[in-house]
C-alpha cells in the first residue's frame, strides 16, 4: 500500500468566498498532490493564482500560492491506494497537464450542484468533480453521486481520509524546506517512492 493525498484549500477572495456560503465550510477547493509536500500537485482551478478569471486543469506552484495569498490555510490528508492505483491516477494527472488548455473550469456546472442535478459538459469541471471523477475510474469512490455533483465537502467527509497537515501554507513550506534540509534523500523518496 502506498498514499495519495488530497489537500483542501482555503484561499480569501470573492469566488472563494462565495463557493464557501454555498457549501458551508471552510475549504473551497480540492487538489492532488503524490506526496505530502505539495511538490507535484494537480486540480482544476486558477491557471494564475492572482488571475481567477482563467481557470482550467493545472500543476499548482505552492510558492506562487504562498505569494500571492500569504494567508491561504491548508489541510493535506493522506487516503491509502495501491501501488498501481497511485501509478494509473498520476499517470492520468500527467497526460491531463500536458492537455490542459482543453481542460476547463465548468462554470456552468455551478448552478446545477446546487440544485443537486448532475450536469457536465466534456472536459469542463469544478475542482472536486474532476478529482472526484479520476479517483472512481481507479475504484476510488468518495461518494455515491454522480461525480458533477461531488464538492470538497464529500471529499472533507470521506472518512479514509487521514489528516497529516493542518495550518498555514507558509508553515507547511517552512517544514518541506526544513525537512529537505535535514534528510534530503530520504525526504525526495518520500514522495516519489509511489508505486510499491
Amino acid at each position: 500500500m502506498t498514499y495519495i493525498y488530497i489537500a483542501f484549500v482555503d484561499t480569501p477572495g470573492f469566488f472563494a468566498r462565495l463557493i464557501r456560503i454555498f457549501l458551508k465550510q471552510r475549504y473551497v477547493h480540492v487538489a492532488l498532490s503524490a506526496d505530502q509536500w505539495l511538490s507535484e500537485c494537480y486540480s482544476v482551478g486558477r491557471r494564475n493564482p492572482a488571475v481567477p478569471i482563467f481557470a482550467g486543469f493545472e500543476k499548482e506552484d505552492k510558492y506562487s500560492i504562498l505569494h500571492t495569498f500569504p494567508g491561504a490555510y491548508y489541510r493535506v490528508c493522506r487516503l491509502s491506494c495501491t501501488g498501481e492505483q497511485k501509478r494509473k491516477i498520476m499517470e492520468k494527472l500527467r497526460e491531463d497537464y500536458e492537455r490542459r488548455y482543453r481542460i476547463h473550469y465548468a462554470v456552468l456546472a455551478l448552478p446545477f450542484l446546487v440544485l443537486n442535478i448532475p450536469f457536465y459538459v466534456r472536459n469542463q469541471y469544478t475542482c472536486s468533480s474532476y478529482l472526484a471523477k479520476a479517483l472512481k475510474e481507479q475504484g476510488i469512490n468518495i461518494a455515491d453521486k454522480h461525480f458533477s455533483l461531488v464538492t470538497p465537502k464529500d471529499f472533507y467527509e470521506y472518512e479514509p481520509m487521514e489528516v497529516v497537515f493542518e495550518g498555514k501554507l507558509s508553515r507547511l513550506v517552512a517544514d518541506d524546506e526544513a525537512a529537505w534540509r535535514e534528510g534530503p534523500v530520504s525526504h525526495w523518496l518520500e514522495g516519489v517512492s509511489v508505486y510499491e
